[in-house]
Parts: C-alpha cells; structure tokens; sequence
C-alpha cells in the first residue's frame, strides 16, 4: 500500500520536518533514523511511503530537525492509523502540527479523558464507501454525556450547515481522536466546513466552533484513495471547562463502618455525597505506609517508609474477611464502637488493635490465600519493590527501629540476600509475607474506590510529597540517590517564622539524571494505577531545595540548593566589608542574651556560653550547634513533655546560633541568611552597611538565580510528569522565584492559588476573581486554619478582609458566620479557575446546624510543629453528610450556578 504523507509547519530556514514511529522505515523511535520530508512551497513537507505488506498498525510522530541536529517532536501521543480501515487505492494524509494550548492540554489527561469527557459508548460515526473517500480526524477531549462530534458544512454530506443533518464522527477506544468519512466522488470545491457538538438525545447541533470556516481547496487525482483530512484545535466557542471538588484526609472520614478512623472504603460513601452536590473532585492526602516508631509519629503522612507501599491503618477489616473466632470478632465489634465513638483519631491505638486483627486473619488465611490466582498475579506485577518493602517492614520490628543503619544484620541492602532472605520456608516467612498480605488488600480496596471515581465521573487526585524518610525502603535499597546527610525544609514563610525542617534527605539529582529519573517515573507510574489527578507538594523543590544542614533544627539556617553562592569578594564588591568573624559567625553580645532571657541570663551565660574577647561571647563547644543544644534539652526527657523554662532557654539557643548574616556552605562559598533583617546582628549595623546588604540580599534570592533555577526545573519536570497521564497539580508557596510559574506555564501545571497566602507578596489577599485559569483555587489547605477558624485569629487582618476583598461595609462579625463562609465559598466559584477545590471543613461551614461548634480542633496540621499529632476526624458521619439536605441543596446550587457543573 502506497501512502503519502504531508503536513503543514512554516520552518524556519536550516529546519526540517520529519517523521518517526514504528518499523525501521521510521527509524524505530529512534529520532535520528527519522524519516525526512520534503518541502514544497505554502509551508508544506511531503513524502510517500509504500508500506509492508501484513502490516496492521502505524504509530508515528512529527518532529523538527534544527540546522544545529536537535530535535523537537510535536506535542502529545503517538498517532495512530489502522491499516486494515484504510480503503484501496493511494492513502492521502494530510495533517497539521500538534500544539495545542495549555488550557486544551490538560483536557488529554486522564482527569478528563478517562473520568469526566469519558463520551458514550457505542456512538456510532459515517463510515463511506466508495472509490474516492473523504475521511477528517479531529481530536476533541471535551465532550459531555449525550454528546457527538460531528462535521457541518457546504456539502449535502456534510448537512449543507443544517443543524439536524451534520456528518457524525466515533471515537471508540481510540477518545479524544473522533473520526468519520463521506463519498468524494464529484465533490464540489472549495469544501467548506466546522466541527460542532451534535446533541444525540435532540438531534441536533447544540455547538459550532468559533472562527472561520476550514476548508478543503484541492482533492487528489487518482481513480481511487482515501484522504484524511487530519485538523487540530477544536475552537470552543466559550471559557474554558471549570469544576469544582472538595478536599479530606481519609483519616478524617467518619463512619460507622470504620475502625476509629477514615478508611479507603469510606471513601466510596463519600464520592457519593461529592457527586450529589456537584463535586467532580475528591482530593486526599498522602496514603503511604509511614510507620517507622509505631507512635503518633507515624501519624505524619508527608514522612513516608515507602513511596509506593500504601497504609495498613486504611484497611477495613471486614472486607478483608472474619475471624473464625466469634469471641474475638465480638470483642473487636465492641473496639470499634468503642474508637467509633471518639472526637478525634486515636492513631497509636487503632494501629495496634487493627495490626493484632491483620496478624490473627493472616494466622487463619494463609494455607490458601498465597494459593489464590489473583495474589499471584499482583505479587507478579509488584515483587521488585514488594519484596525489599516486607523485608524492611519486618526488620524494622524486629530490631525496634527504622534507622537500618542500627540493625544487625542486613544494614546495607544486598538484593540477592534479601531475596533469599524472603524466600518461602524461610524461619521469617510468616513475619514477612504478611506484609504481602496486608499490600495485596490495601491494593485491592483502593482499586475498588479508584475504579469505582472513575465510574461516576469524579476526579480522585492524590498527593505526592516532595521527600521521603531518611529511615526508609528507598535510602535503604537506593541511597545513591539521595543525600541522607542532609536536611530538607522550607525557609519562612507565613507558616512558619523560623522555617520549616522535614528532616527529609534531598534529591541527588545528577544521579537521578543518569537512568532519565526512572525512580520519579516509577513512583508515578504505580500512583496512577489509583489515582487521575496529582498534586506535587512542594514543586518549588524540583527547581531548588532548602537544604539545612545536618546540626541545624530549625529551617533559618538553610540554603537553596542548587545556588550560585557568593564569594567573599563579591560580597565586598556590594561595598560590604567581609569581616568573616561578624558576617558568618554568631553575634553574641551581653545585652542581647539579657533582653533575649531576662531572668534566666546568668544561667545562659554560665552554662551554654563562654567569653571570645572585645565584648562578645560565643557558644561553648558542646553547645555550639542547635542539634547539640536540642539533644542537651531532651536528654531522657519527651519534646512534650519538656518545661516551659527549658524551652524558653532551648528556643534563645537556637536563636543565638541563627544570628548570623551570611551562611557558609563550602570554602569561599556563601549565602544571604534568610530574613537576616529580623536579626540583632542585622539590626546593630550602620544604616550604610543595612542599605549595602540588603542590595545584597535582593539580588541574591529575587535576581540572581532566575535564569538557573529555571534550567534546573526544565532538566527534571518534563521527563517526571511524562511518566504518567494524570492531571498535574503543584503547590507553588512560600518563597516562589520568578522562574517557576513560566515552566509551569510550558508544562501545563496547574498552580495553587490561596485567598489568604498570594503569591504576589506585595498584595495582603489574592482575590479570585484574579485566578489564572490553569489553577486550582482555594479557601484553605491542611497546613492552613479553616476559614472559620482564620476569621477569629487576627481581628485587624479579618476587618480589612471583610471590607477590602468581600466588598462589604461596616463592622466585620466576630464568628465567620454562614452567610459570610457562603460569600467567600461563592467568590472562589466564580473564579476563572479551572478547579476550585474546598477543604470539606469549609463547605461544612456553610450550614449552621451541621458545621461543628468545635472551630479551632477541625484544623489538620501545625507546620511549624513537627511532631504535631495528624488526628483531625469529621464531626460529622458520612452518612449524615449525605441527609443534610439544606447544605447540600446550597452546595449543589453554587456549583450550578457558577457554571461549575458542566
């Protein structure tokens, strides 16, 4: 078969289109073997191909040869042909360049094309026959149920532009690519037409596209071919698709059917309630196995012992089966009632009376669960990190630690040994395969609730956080890839005054780069088995990390890494006198310890501090980093536990040690200390030197790195988010460089957007109506007070929010009242934004006889408390969610009439 090629794309000189895909005559994928076309003047480039005889399918893509040999491939997809539809005679295709807009970009995600645009089955297209065919192809990922892409225009075929007559389009597997044909024979030219929307219940078309008409000026000669007519860019006539959806950990799901906590079959019973009132979202918080001290430690979701290995604490025992024993099932029936009847999540308790309930169902299934087909199977498909994962889970128990590097045995991961180690028969086995067990019914259930999102047509998005444990599978089986001497945080923002330390390792990137990050491709590829949308925590992170090093506590002595630090003689070049002992270490002088501790000063002076000449004092040796003070503190006692006295005393310590100007990182290497300004060292300079340094530090953290960090997120986030195609999502706070919104912006990733924390930090509140339209638009996050809960924190900050963004007048109510939450839900509904997304705490609030009295106990998370306990669990059952008729009348309404339920 004889097939021509020919594509539109105005070159520049020195470039050249060609093709790649499958078959050696397509240079196998391989961009160099490429197929070259020829140009043919008006912008065209053309080549015949006379294809193999048998073949049943070719894939292929455009791509750009530039004059200096690199290569550019179009957007998207392989393309795709199916030979055997393909008609006799010669085969015509004439194509366009693939580059959609973003806003049509993220429509091809599996958010849209695989949960919500999903079109209707068995629609059915024209298909002609004949000796000359007309066929157009034409992706369109936006399309509702009782909807049909179809083709109107001059042409009796095409309905001669009568709404009732177009020629219909089909999809089937091959959605969002619609396509359809007609008899060419004696076709009058020029063929004018337009892609429309054809309503299949009416019978009629219910949308055209904007601009001008397409047009076909010229068919082939031949007896007989079929021509394709392949467009691009459906041109929607109106503001781009908006939805809304709503935010909840699963461990703040409550139910009766739960275990004292929110568990993934929960879930089901709440995107039912999410549907009914509109919500085409449900976003939750990380669900990674994180227990590492089987303490409220482990309640931390962001702090994972594995990225791929899911929570046992979100099984549900009865789905797993019962215990034969019916004492023992009554005795669990009474647990249950009894942790159902709880305010808040007792996390320690619920995993250990569930982890004795897996071990005992374990004891009584496992003669013939390692026998059943379909754990095979998914041991099959998941052994290469199932194995390490149970190995490391039972070592951790068995030795009382995560830390591997205090095991004694097996410390240092060889993979053979541990495969042999896990090898049925073995005097561990039971202990082991248990945890093969408990992730084959994790797997289980959340793939329920992901097959059964995508069924009803809402979005389940997931949360990917930026770090991992320093104590866990991955540092253990891959350190290479990690720097474990270091810390990751954030510098300070309005969550934290002193910053934040996760105590996460940092990336090595360069290593990372060498196998195209096959780890990140990894992880993402196994999260979109459940998930169609993500959120990247921290996406500030893939551009550069604050890195702490490892005697620091707090986040104020961190660096971005990777950075251009200065050198001594730059910063002199700023008119600044490098004087190493002023700038770089701690100013300690007498009056400032006595301000800082008052009646606690000659106790600071003689135990923690000794005299360094010429007025000033420095930090004795044992105590001259904030780690060594911190263990001095909590030496055989608990941080909760610690007196107020000692953490005055501890918290001044650490300041001390922070009172620096610039922070070394390397031999004449050196960075501004973050928000220096707020510093007594800072604030005893000349005003000369202040005005010199803080050129300085503007340049340093707004200027200099601009054009570098943005090669840096370039390097890794197009290759990371390739990996899958689910909707992407990043959470861009805090400190955001001007670099990292335009490579979102190239991506397609949608930014997060937050009323009370704008990311223009010359403006008090970020106003919705300002969204850009590839966001997601917010009231609050989990790191956040509720809305109700912000309302009553700051009286001056509530007054100019009530008058300045709410636009009202007067006095502003004490409580955020429900009319007032509804005035904010509703400014945020109307946003340009594509996803407007609630925390269910805010949505809740709109009601006053569901909301909970309990303002302040419904925020999640304290970040500046890392040992904060994550126990937040919903006042209200899910079921009762569901009878509260007047707040989901009221919800459903606002998504209606914001346009928000299309």
């Amino acid at each position: 078969m004889e097939i021509r090629f020919k594509i539109h794309y105005q070159t520049q000189p020195g470039e050249q289109i060609c093709i790649c895909g499958t078959g050696s005559f397509l240079g196998h994928w391989d961009a160099t073997k490429a197929l070259r076309l020829n140009y043919v003047p008006g912008g065209f480039w053309e080549t015949t191909l006379t294809l193999p005889k048998g073949l049943k399918e070719l894939e292929y893509s455009y791509l750009l040869l530039d004059d200096n040999g690199n290569f550019s491939w179009e957007w998207g997809s392989p393309r795709r042909l199916n030979i055997s539809e393909i008609g006799c005679g010669i085969f015509y295709l004439h194509e366009n360049w693939r580059a959609p807009e973003n806003r049509e970009k993220v429509l091809y995600s599996s958010a849209f094309s695989r949960v919500i645009m999903q079109p209707d089955t068995g629609l059915t297209g024209h298909a002609a026959k004949g000796k000359k065919i007309l066929k157009f192809r034409i992706p369109v990922p936006r399309i509702g149920k009782g909807q049909q892409i179809c083709v109107s225009g001059n042409n009796e075929s095409l309905g001669n532009w009568n709404k009732s007559s177009p020629l219909l389009l089909s999809c089937g597997d091959e959605f969002p690519v619609w396509t359809g044909s007609m008899d060419a024979e004696n076709l009058k030219l020029p063929l004018l037409y337009k892609y429309g929307v054809f309503d299949t219940k009416n019978k009629e078309i219910i949308q055209l596209e904007e601009g001008p008409n397409r047009n076909i000026d010229s068919l082939p000669e031949p007896e007989e071919y079929t021509y394709l007519r392949s467009d691009e860019g459906y041109n929607y006539p109106d503001v781009g698709w908006r939805g809304a959806g709503v935010a909840v950990p699963v461990f703040s799901l409550r139910s009766d059917k739960g275990f004292g906590i929110g568990e993934f079959s929960d879930l089901i019973e709440f995107i039912d309630w999410a549907k009914s009132v509109g919500m085409k979202m449900v976003q939750i918080l990380p669900v990674n196995e994180t227990i590492a001290t089987h303490s409220w430690l482990d309640s931390y979701p962001y702090k994972s012992i594995s990225v791929i290995a899911l929570h046992p604490v979100y099984l549900n025992i009865q789905k797993m089966g019962e215990l034969k024993d019916k004492s023992l099932m009554e005795e669990y029936a009474l647990k249950q009632k009894e942790l159902n009847s709880k305010m808040s999540v007792d996390y320690p308790t619920v995993h250990s009376i569930k982890s004795r309930y897996y071990k005992l169902l374990f004891d009584q299934e496992k003669e013939t669960f390692f026998k059943q087909a379909d754990y095979k199977e998914f041991f099959e498909k998941n052994k290469d990190w199932l194995v390490p994962y149970a190995a490391f889970a039972y070592l951790r128990d068995k030795n009382k630690t995560a830390d591997f590097r205090k095991w004694k045995e097996y410390s240092k991961y060889n993979r053979k040994e541990i495969e042999k180690f896990c090898r049925p028969g073995s005097k561990e086995w039971d202990d082991i395969s248990v945890h093969y067990f408990l992730q084959y019914h994790l797997d289980r259930q959340l793939r329920e609730v992901a097959e059964y999102a995508r069924a009803n047509g809402v979005v389940l998005k997931g949360d990917i956080p930026i770090g991992i444990s320093p104590n866990s599978v991955e540092a253990w089986t891959e350190p290479h890839l990690f720097n474990l001497d270091s810390q990751a945080g954030a510098p300070p923002d309005s969550f934290s005054i002193k910053g934040q330390n996760w105590g996460f390792p940092t990336y090595n990137w360069a290593r990372m780069a060498t196998d195209n990050y096959a780890w990140w491709k990894m992880r993402l590829q196994k999260m979109a088995e459940y998930f169609d949308a993500y959120r990247i925590d921290h996406i500030l992170g893939f551009f550069r990390i604050w890195e702490i090093p490892a005697d620091a506590v707090e986040g104020l002595l961190g660096a971005f890494n990777p950075a251009l630090p200065l050198s001594a003689g730059e910063i002199q070049g700023f008119g600044i006198n490098f004087d190493y002992d002023r700038l770089i270490k701690p100013y300690i002088r007498q009056h400032i310890v006595e301000k800082m501790f008052g009646e606690y000063a000659g106790e600071v002076f003689e135990t923690f501090l000794e005299h360094a000449g010429h007025g000033a004092y420095k930090m004795k040796e044992q105590f001259d980093t904030q780690k060594k003070v911190n263990l001095h503190f909590l030496e055989d006692i608990e941080e909760e536990e610690l007196p107020e006295k000692n953490r005055k005393i501890r918290g001044g310590l650490f300041d001390l040690i922070a009172n620096v100007l610039f922070v070394q990182t390397g031999y004449d290497q050196y960075h501004p200390r973050i928000t220096l300004q707020y510093t007594s060292s800072y604030a005893e300079l000349d005003d000369i030197t202040k005005d010199r340094i803080n050129q300085l530090y503007n340049h340093f953290f707004y200027r200099r790195h601009d054009e570098f960090w943005y090669h840096k997120g370039m390097e890794k986030l197009p290759a990371i988010i390739a990996a899958s195609n689910m909707l992407v999502c990043g959470e861009d706070l805090g400190m955001v460089p001007d670099c990292v919104h335009p490579v979102m912006d190239r991506l397609a990733i949608l930014r997060l957007i937050i009323q009370r924390m704008p990311s223009n930090h010359k403006i008090k509140f970020a106003h919705p109506a300002d969204a850009h339209y590839l966001s997601v638009c917010t009231t609050s996050t989990h790191d956040m007070a509720t809305i109700r809960g912000w309302w009553e924190e700051d009286r001056k900050t509530t007054q100019l929010f009530f008058n300045q963004e709410m636009g009202n007048f007067g006095e502003a109510p004490l409580h955020a009242e429900p009319w007032v939450c509804q005035q904010m839900i509703t400014q945020h509904m109307y946003s340009p934004a594509m996803w407007t997304v609630f925390p269910v705490q805010d949505l809740i609030a709109l009601d006053e006889e569901v909301r909970w009295k309990e303002t302040h106990l419904e925020k999640i998370n304290e970040p500046s408390n890392v040992r904060h306990h994550w126990k937040y669990r919903m006042f209200q059952s899910i079921d009762n969610l569901k009878k509260s008729e007047r707040l989901n009348k009221l919800i459903k309404k606002l998504v209606e009439d914001s346009g928000r339920n299309n």
